[in-house]
């Protein structure tokens, strides 16, 4: 591991060797890729000097103890330091390890969630709405852009089902645990008995796919246009401007009626085919290498269920790592920070786990 750390500083300091070149800072190109790439190694070169900083310290005290004539009082001060110093590079050395795990290539990519109410009728449907009030929040708080691409909304404010993307530097890499059956216990606005029931939403997040990463043949699609109509029944208006697309090859079918604009659907109803037809192709590749990609915390399974909002108790308990928060309305505000700090922790301990089962 020191080694390839020690390779990797020498190529750290050429690329800011590089960054500083009047040339290089002139190819726009060249400079994105080179700050990217600085940017990337950046945290794991600063715990390394940070790691051989604690191991130079610990030597220069394990010297010093050695010596036969230093003062006693010198030789405890040592011997403190040395602890000290190997506490930190053993810390440091456990970091780089979590650091120089495989990145999941698709982390730093927008998404589309997908959010559909399953059972419980019209409670499950507003609960849908309060979990894409969550998500939005959530995204506000970290300055990301969110935009509603379809939506099919009931007549008490709930959502049978809406599709959105949210854009934003790693947005996959904190939403991505999201995916799977969300259970809600509460007593709903719709009962008048005042009893808890139980209801559950299904969540999907897909990587936006653009069309450089994803090239779809026009003969395999059936677009269709119809007339939009909104919550009952009720018309939107009297032009063709909703569109369905049909993805022939799979029978993947998307619908989208949100904008006047026939030409505007079928931009959104594309973008949410492509991410569809790409987490397709994902979970595919992903059923060859199990082990390896998914987390092991939970199978990202969307039949799965991940968590349970429990509102007479205010508590969130995310089934899959065993954590129970007591702050129910603070997160369904969208302070979600501690949940995915928990959830990405447990995914880098399994993949260690796994990396050191294998050597």
């Amino acid at each position: 591991m020191f080694e390839k750390l020690a390779l990797m500083e020498q190529n750290y300091e050429e690329i800011s060797r590089k960054l500083s070149e009047p040339e290089t800072v002139a190819d726009n190109k060249l400079y994105t890729r080179l700050m990217r790439e600085y940017k990337s190694l950046t945290p794991i070169i600063d715990k390394y000097r940070e790691y051989k900083e604690a191991q130079h310290r610990a030597d220069e005290a394990k010297e010093l103890l050695g010596a036969g004539d230093t003062d006693p009082e010198l030789k405890e001060m040592a011997q403190a330091e040395l602890e000290e110093s190997r506490e930190l590079a053993e810390n440091a050395a456990q970091e780089l390890k979590i650091l120089l795990l495989p990145k999941d290539p698709n982390d730093d990519k927008n998404v589309i969630v997908e959010i559909r109410g399953g059972a419980g009728g019209e409670e499950a449907a507003l609960f849908a709405n309060s979990l894409y009030r969550m998500y939005t929040m959530y995204a506000e708080s970290k300055g990301w852009r969110q935009e509603v691409l379809t939506a099919n909304p009931t007549e008490l404010g709930g959502f049978k089902e809406i599709s959105f993307s949210i854009e934003g530097e790693g947005a996959y890499s904190r939403l991505k645990y999201e995916s799977g059956v969300h259970r809600v216990q509460r007593v709903p606005e719709t009962e008048a008995q005042g009893r808890i029931h139980t209801s559950t939403v299904t969540v999907a997040v897909l990587v936006e796919a653009d069309e450089v990463e994803l090239e779809i043949d026009p003969t395999d699609l059936k677009i269709d246009y119809f007339r939009a109509s909104g919550a009952g029944g009720q018309h939107i208006n009297k032009t063709e401007s909703a569109v369905r697309i049909t993805y022939l090859p799979t029978n993947i079918v998307v619908e989208c009626q949100d904008e006047r604009s026939q030409h505007k659907n079928k931009d959104k109803a594309m973008k949410v085919l492509r991410s569809r037809i790409y987490e397709a192709m994902l979970e595919e590749q992903s059923a060859r290498i199990a082990s390896e990609r998914r987390m092991q915390v939970g199978t990202g399974d969307r039949s799965e269920r991940i968590r349970t909002y429990n509102f007479p108790q205010g508590r969130l308990t995310d089934h899959r790592i065993g954590l129970t928060i007591y702050r129910l309305e603070d997160m369904m505000n969208g302070n979600l920070d501690e949940v995915f700090d928990a959830l990405a922790t447990a995914d880098q301990a399994a993949r260690l786990a796994g990396q050191s089962g294998q050597s």
